[in-house]
C-alpha cells in the first residue's frame, strides 16, 4: 500500500514537497495521512499533495484549524480501514 514513511519534525509545504519529490513522481501522486490538519493535512495539500484528515478526540489544541473543505486534495475518513477504498476512489474515480 505504501512505497515509503518517513517521520519529519519540520512538517511545512517545503518539507512535504521535497519527500514527495524523493519518493516518488511528484506532489500531484502522494498523500498525507494524519491526524492534524494543520501539521500534516494542510501543508501536504500547499505543497500540491493529497490531504488526509483521521481525527481523532485527543488531537493537541495546536494542531486545531479550519478544515479545507473547499480544498479539492482534502479528504476525511473516520478511521484507516477506510483508506484503501478512498484511494481507489482517487486513482480510479
Amino acid at each position: 500500500l505504501f512505497d515509503a514513511v518517513e517521520i519529519v519534525s519540520d512538517k511545512n509545504a517545503a518539507t512535504y514537497s521535497r519527500l514527495f519529490n524523493r519518493h516518488g513522481d511528484g506532489p500531484a501522486k502522494s498523500m498525507m495521512v494524519g491526524n492534524s490538519l494543520k501539521s500534516d493535512v494542510v501543508p501536504a495539500i500547499e505543497a500540491g499533495g493529497w490531504g488526509v484528515h483521521v481525527p481523532h478526540e485527543l488531537t493537541w489544541v495546536l494542531e486545531h484549524v479550519e478544515a479545507p473543505v473547499t480544498e479539492s486534495r482534502f479528504r476525511q475518513i473516520s478511521d484507516l480501514g477506510q483508506l484503501p477504498g478512498l484511494i481507489e476512489s482517487i486513482i480510479d474515480p
